[in-house]
């Protein structure tokens, strides 16, 4: 069984809250009845007001909300395969996580909207691969291709400024190491995501964005930041807030470089697109649906019927029960005198 919306498992822990609620709630009605008379008289009084009913009632209405819970989950079970033919486009998306990717020129931070960003690219797929890079002074790939969508959002999900330990933007390296990533040698059907603030330190981007180009690689760039420069907070203790600074303990700015990143596309035959504050890799996308797909091939993909009407219907049912449940028995009591 599988569940499209896990997250509101999460509901069961008020299952507890409300059992808790109503027996809060009995001891205060028992404890109110008790300023007028005994218990039991007032039992005598009210021979039809019946305990068990009401924890019956309580019983039902905890069984439809845990019913509803599982139906919000949306619950996933026989499953049954069918052949599915997969075109599209592979793309390597090249993220920069040097410390100046930590600026808040764009909130929260520039690293943090651009891997938000990026998992909302990778919602828009349907069919394409995808590949992740992350590069300060030297890059890796953190994402191999994939179509496993889920598992790329993994990945980008653990991306940290710390990961790198050579400090810095190679730029240059960054290209050559996602057109390798590609593998394939086909010289189309190749797209390149460079998102970064453009702070080249090697000089080798431009060369690396040509070699690129001539196996078939588009390369899109993504100028992350504003062009007046920023400080760099390094660290946060005690409410305050730590800057990077040079030997002579003057702030390090950091400012969009987009003239390297407007030589990197045009090199590349592709776009350059300058998010200033804003991040949006959906005009990117467009772009990129426009292409020629590649197939794939066709696969075996196991598809799981989604079963939530199930559990509604019951948790439907346990709501009805409940509101036609009566706290009080329909016994008939006759009078017999006096209470002793």
């Amino acid at each position: 069984m599988r569940f499209g919306n896990p997250e509101f498992f999460l509901l069961l822990f008020l299952l507890p809250l409300f059992a808790g609620f109503f027996i809060w709630a009995f001891q205060r009605k028992r404890a109110a009845l008790r300023r007028f008379a005994s218990l039991d008289l007032i039992g005598k009084l009210t021979p039809s007001s019946s305990i068990t009913r009401q924890v019956v009632k309580c019983l039902f209405f905890c069984a439809f909300f845990l019913f509803m819970t599982i139906a919000l989950t949306r619950p996933r079970f026989g499953a049954k395969m069918e052949m599915v033919e997969r075109k599209g486009i592979d793309i390597m998306v090249a993220l920069d996580i040097s410390q100046s990717m930590l600026a808040e020129d764009i909130a929260p931070n520039r690293i943090d909207r651009a891997k938000h960003e990026i998992a909302k690219l990778i919602d828009m797929l349907k069919g394409d691969r995808i590949g992740i890079i992350v590069f300060a002074g030297e890059s890796y790939v953190q994402c191999p291709l994939t179509l496993d969508y889920g598992a790329a959002k993994m990945f980008l999900s653990a991306v940290s400024t710390g990961w790198v330990e050579v400090q810095g933007t190679a730029l240059g390296d960054a290209i050559k190491q996602a057109s390798e990533a590609f593998r394939s040698k086909a010289r189309k059907h190749k797209v390149m995501i460079l998102i970064s603030d453009g702070e080249d330190h090697e000089g080798k981007a431009v060369d690396a964005a040509k070699a690129a180009a001539e196996e078939g690689v588009i390369i899109y760039t993504v100028g992350v930041g504003s062009e007046s420069g920023v400080p760099v907070p390094v660290s946060r203790g005690s409410g305050n807030v730590i800057y990077k600074k040079d030997a002579s303990g003057s702030l390090v700015m950091t400012r969009l470089d987009p003239v390297i990143l407007e030589k990197i596309a045009v090199e590349g035959k592709g776009k350059y697109f300058h998010a200033g504050t804003d991040l949006s890799l959906s005009e990117i996308m467009k772009e990129i649906s426009g292409m020629e797909k590649k197939d794939f091939g066709t696969a075996n993909l196991a598809t799981f019927e989604e079963r939530y009407q199930i559990f509604l219907l019951i948790a439907l049912i346990m709501l009805m029960v409940e509101f036609f449940i009566s706290e009080r028995s329909v016994k008939k009591h006759e009078w017999k005198g006096r209470f002793e």
